[in-house]
């Protein structure tokens, strides 16, 4: 009975993928039919234009994700950094995370310093203020 239920999903699911891919064809082909009729080809032209326009693959941009990777090596890369420094920098930085804490820091500095010149601080009294107000 459960090898009846799993074969059943299984057939579901391809089901699904084969149709969004098909959808997906669809969308190309009436693309390229467009295209070939608003250049007026026909005959053997027609058919070169729809072989090549189907057949072309959409530019592959990378995804964000590949982009953040590339950024990420290089910045290893230039720090220098090998083994399980760089696998905890790459992983740090994937994360996304470098990217937040660096801006929170910014963001609490920038409110940190307004506050100690509202309160019209100056020396040793000033950097005390920011030691703890960029603690918490």
């Amino acid at each position: 009975m459960k090898n009846w239920i799993v074969l059943v999903c299984m057939g579901a699911a391809l089901t699904l993928s084969a149709s969004a891919f098909a959808g997906a064809q669809q969308e190309k082909m009436k693309a390229c039919n467009k295209e070939a009729k608003e250049k007026s080809l026909k005959g053997n032209d027609r058919k070169a234009f729809m072989k090549d326009c189907l057949g072309a693959e959409a530019e592959k941009k990378p995804t964000p994700q590949q982009e953040k990777m590339k950024t990420c090596n290089k910045e290893a890369s230039e720090k220098s950094l090998k083994g399980d420094e760089r696998k905890k920098f790459m992983k740090h930085c994937l994360s996304g995370k470098a990217e937040e804490e660096k801006l929170s820091q910014q963001d609490k500095m920038k409110a940190c310093n307004k506050e100690a010149t509202d309160k019209s601080l100056k020396g040793d009294e000033r950097k005390h203020f920011m030691s703890n107000c960029l603690r918490d």
